[in-house]
């Protein structure tokens, strides 16, 4: 495996529950847009080679970055699924990226994820069909009915929540997500396509604060956390 990898960002949503102006990868957060953040982090660390950002079709809000921490960031224009932006992503990268090297893929809406923890993700899953960040649930878990009232308590024993990044062979990968657009199926992250292909991704535990901006409250929280680790 290659000591240093490429990092695909998918960044070709709307993100529509945000209720905001604008894609929510381009909010403002400590004073500069969100996806700033996140790519800087990506960036930074010493384990990824390049950026490879998937934007949507009609976006005119990308700043046109070419270079960070002296790194390559390249764009590609992506689809109307994740899945579909990613696979575009992915076939988009450069040509010494070889079908057996391992790529990252990183939400451009997760701009607090922890170096030790892509160093850690990198390490332990290179050895392995690939993995992912996650947590184990430890809230109590519901199961919701007719008008939110709760109907059972569901068991949280060996269940994790998903993180990113997710860490997989290329070609493996390519093959997988391509699968399941043939197919007509929806998957809501890379490692689902892989565990339809037959392989089984590890879960890498990681900081509970690589969180996912999605509402406004996210947004603050997100704020305040980068100060935090400033």
């Amino acid at each position: 495996m290659s000591e240093a990898l490429w990092c695909v960002v998918p960044a070709a949503g709307r993100g529509m529950r945000m209720g905001a102006d604008c894609p929510k990868q381009y909010l403002p957060l400590a004073g500069k847009p969100l996806i700033a953040h996140t790519l800087e982090r990506l960036a930074a660390h010493p384990r990824i080679a390049g950026l490879l950002v998937v934007l949507g079709a009609r976006d005119e809000l990308w700043p046109g970055i070419e270079t960070l921490h002296g790194k390559p960031v390249r764009v590609a224009i992506g689809g109307a699924e994740r899945s579909d932006s990613v696979l575009a992503g992915l076939n988009a990268l450069p040509s010494e990226v070889e079908n057996a090297d391992f790529v990252l893929v990183h939400d451009a809406a997760r701009p607090c994820v922890r170096a030790k923890d892509i160093t850690q993700l990198i390490e332990r899953a290179s050895g392995t069909d690939g993995g992912l960040l996650g947590a184990p649930l430890r809230d109590t878990l519901k199961r919701a009915g007719e008008g939110d009232c709760s109907l059972a308590t569901e068991p949280r024993d060996q269940r994790w929540r998903a993180f990113t990044p997710q860490m997989f062979r290329r070609g493996e990968l390519v093959a997988a997500l391509g699968a399941v657009s043939n197919d007509g199926r929806a998957v809501s992250d890379e490692a689902m396509a892989m565990e339809l292909a037959g392989f089984r991704p590890l879960l890498v535990e990681g900081a509970e604060d690589n969180i996912k901006v999605t509402t406004a409250a996210d947004l603050a929280l997100a704020e305040f956390l980068l100060a935090r680790t400033a």
